[in-house]
């Protein structure tokens, strides 16, 4: 984990109701996680929450999976290891660039029963009302998986319609480019979109480097 130490309070305390690990995350060099740290600090401070573990990623952007964001990825590895109880972070930006990876990564710590709290919007998965909250959301993400399904089928019978093979073809057309860079934009890995599309990493590849 990066080595940035938070300060502890000095006055005596009880046990701790929750073990906590903080993520921070901003996308330039010339940004800072720091006061991000201070004021989630500050929330478990007033919550008698231990902070066990800091984890930053700075000059990343959320779009980025696991292998570019280091920090996150070894904050992945300890949500398998159960090393607390609740993840903190400033916002869900911090997390990701999109809903359906945001409802993912609480599927991820939830299915280790590790809650989420996320300071500048309100929430907190171990709350009733955070709970009903991030409900809605998965709800909102399968909507968006649907509605990605509908353009990427409208995409390939436009593909079809053009007289275009489906597998592995040699051409591109337009269908089948917005298809894969639809995909790609939600998130999907280069060799999901060939699984899912039928067709070949190379045919993925120059898809995303067609200009629009």
């Amino acid at each position: 984990m990066n080595s940035i130490t938070l300060k502890q309070s000095s006055s005596t305390k009880s046990e701790p109701s929750k073990l906590v690990a903080i993520y921070g995350r901003v996308s330039t060099n010339q940004q800072t996680v720091e006061n991000q740290l201070l004021d989630l600090q500050k929330v478990a401070t007033r919550n008698n929450w231990e902070v066990v573990g800091v984890y930053t990623d700075e000059g990343v952007s959320g779009k980025h999976g696991r292998d570019k964001r280091p920090q996150f990825d070894e904050l992945m590895k300890d949500v398998s290891r159960k090393k607390f109880d609740l993840i903190m972070s400033w916002d869900v930006s911090r997390l990701g660039r999109s809903l359906k990876h945001l409802v993912e990564f609480m599927e991820d710590i939830q299915s280790k029963n590790i809650d989420l709290y996320l300071h500048a919007n309100g929430l907190d998965s171990s709350t009733s009302s955070g709970r009903a909250m991030f409900g809605m959301l998965s709800v909102f993400s399968s909507f968006e998986r649907e509605m990605i399904s509908e353009r990427v089928k409208s995409g390939l019978e436009r593909a079809k319609a053009d007289g275009k093979k489906l597998g592995r073809p040699s051409n591109m057309n337009d269908g089948l480019c917005s298809s894969i860079k639809l995909l790609r934009e939600r998130g999907l890995g280069i060799k999901k979109i060939a699984r899912e599309l039928g067709i070949g990493v190379c045919t993925v590849y120059k898809a995303l480097e067609t200009p629009a």
